[in-house]
């Protein structure tokens, strides 16, 4: 949304509202250059972790075999 100086000054708390609600930048010219208002937005908990390239992703169920066996005095630890 563009607006001049003069309109922002008539209408401001209107238009800051419009911008948190829409999220949309206000563009305000003011002597031939240009000014933004934008909404400083929440910063989502995924942004702040961290790439971790070495981590497997999927299903953990498919990472898992499941081997059972009895332990005897006969049998060694290290097979």
């Amino acid at each position: 949304m563009n607006v001049t100086a003069t309109q922002l000054r008539q209408d401001l708390f209107r238009l800051l509202d419009q911008v948190l609600e829409t999220g949309e930048p206000l563009e305000i010219q003011r002597n031939g250059r240009r000014l933004r208002v934008v909404p400083d937005l929440p910063e989502r908990k995924f942004d702040r972790l961290t790439s971790r390239p070495d981590f497997v992703f999927g299903d953990p169920d498919d990472l898992v075999e499941l081997s059972v066996s009895e332990w005897g005095p006969d049998r060694t630890l290290n097979p």
